[in-house]
């Protein structure tokens, strides 16, 4: 298949549309073909740059014009902070300011944090990369024999992603009310959940496409559970949690509630917004039940990407990554590759329900941000698109790197937001 070709800018812009693919259908990737490509490390926004940045009006646009009722914003150079922020509300009710260190949902930045503990089993010698799942789950994914931990992990498998399941629908008014009187509360087991997944048509054989498929990861999960004797929740806090001192990361398994801290979230119904803060996150287990903070997201980005947390081998094998069309990126084992103007930068995207994040920094270790953004859900708008974009572009490539690709975001961000919402899918995880 043919890969569609983009621009540095257009490539931003899709990375917006990415990060939003939990506004109120999740984007689902096209296949494409699949070639290995490390990327060339190139450093974004220069120490001198990162060091004066200043994104409070980019962040503050996010909710004045891009339909979300709160934002958290932090940008780290060299290990210290240069720039945090939070706008907006911290709830409707109160219309108190959120707290800069407030938590929140991360979403798909799980899978990062699921994917180092798969790589750290592979330095141990406890599995390889280019096992067979079947190996470790027996008879649990049809084919199973011919699909590898590695396919897993960077979405070739071509496993049914199941949350592209009606169950777990919501496109439009009466499936949000019913999602909001009822289906919230659901628990699933991983079990279930892959269940669900391994039932749909796959997409492509393993290995000759790409489509991004949480399943993958629930069934990574379960690997380190069989391979561990625990559950991947614990071993993500006692390998990276516990050691790094990331006080305000937590896993939330059925737990409704977010600890600490933080902004509610919020579904757009006509007579108003209806508070989508409590949830049942079992749908997204090792695919993205987290609940993290700025800070604590971007002490994981240092540790990982400066080598504390990985071999040189294995961290080589992480951010070997295979084109992405629908993101408009290259993926690696549970990193994101994105090509801006200024060069590349790492990281994940993650969406649940009424939250979304942002988490990006250089190759080097020595630059990242993050970003949460509470949008509302049916709220988003052209401007959502094209605000977060001018904040993902300035936070990555400094001051003036926005007017230089604002004549391409404009025009590209009627495509990207097209592309997220082109597949009906929960509001989960990429």
């Amino acid at each position: 298949m043919n890969i569609t070709r983009t621009t540095p800018a257009a490539r931003a812009v899709r990375l917006a549309a990415v990060a939003l693919a939990g506004a109120t259908v999740l984007a689902v990737a096209p296949t494409a073909a699949v070639a290995a490509d490390g990327g060339s490390g190139t450093a974004a926004v220069s120490a001198d740059a990162a060091s004066r940045i200043d994104l409070g009006p980019e962040l503050r646009a996010i909710v004045e014009r891009g339909s979300s009722t709160a934002a958290l914003g932090e940008a780290r150079e060299n290990g210290r902070r240069v720039w945090r922020e939070a706008a907006g509300v911290n709830d409707i009710d109160s219309q108190r300011t959120p707290r800069v260190d407030g938590r929140f949902r991360i979403g798909s930045v799980t899978k990062t944090f699921v994917s180092t503990v798969v790589l750290q089993l592979v330095d141990e010698g406890r599995l390889r990369l280019d096992d067979p799942v079947e190996r470790y789950l027996p008879g649990v994914v049809p084919n199973g024999g011919a699909i590898t931990l590695r396919q897993l992990l960077n979405h070739t498998s071509g496993l049914y992603d199941y949350l592209s399941d009606p169950r777990f629908l919501y496109q439009d008014e009466a499936s949000l009310r019913s999602y909001l009187a009822d289906r919230r509360w659901k628990s699933w087991s991983p079990a279930q959940l892959i269940e669900v997944g391994v039932q749909g048509a796959t997409y492509f054989p393993p290995g000759q496409g790409w489509h991004y498929s949480n399943t993958n990861y629930v069934l990574i999960g379960e690997v380190i559970r069989k391979v561990t004797g625990h559950n991947w929740r614990s071993e993500v806090d006692r390998r990276i949690v516990k050691p790094l001192h990331l006080d305000d990361t937590t896993f939330a398994g059925t737990r409704p509630g977010i600890p600490g801290p933080h902004a509610h979230a919020y579904a757009k119904l006509p007579e108003g917004l209806a508070d989508l803060t409590l949830i049942n996150p079992s749908f997204g287990d090792a695919a993205g039940d987290g609940i993290s903070t700025t800070a604590d997201l971007n002490r994981f980005h240092a540790a990982l990407f400066g080598g504390r947390l990985l071999s040189a081998a294995r961290f080589a094998e992480m951010t070997t990554a295979v084109p992405a069309p629908m993101l408009g990126a290259h993926y690696g084992l549970g990193l994101i590759r994105y090509d801006l103007p200024c060069g590349e930068v790492w990281g994940h995207t993650g969406g649940i329900p009424g939250y979304n994040t942002v988490w990006l920094g250089s190759k080097d270790g020595a630059r990242q941000f993050s970003l949460s953004f509470n949008l509302s859900q049916g709220a988003e708008s052209e401007d959502t698109f094209t605000t977060l974009n001018a904040f993902i572009l300035k936070a990555s490539c400094g001051v003036g790197a926005v007017g230089a690709a604002g004549a391409a975001g404009a025009a590209g961000a009627a495509g990207a937001k097209g592309g997220a919402t082109a597949n009906s899918a929960f509001t989960l995880l990429r």
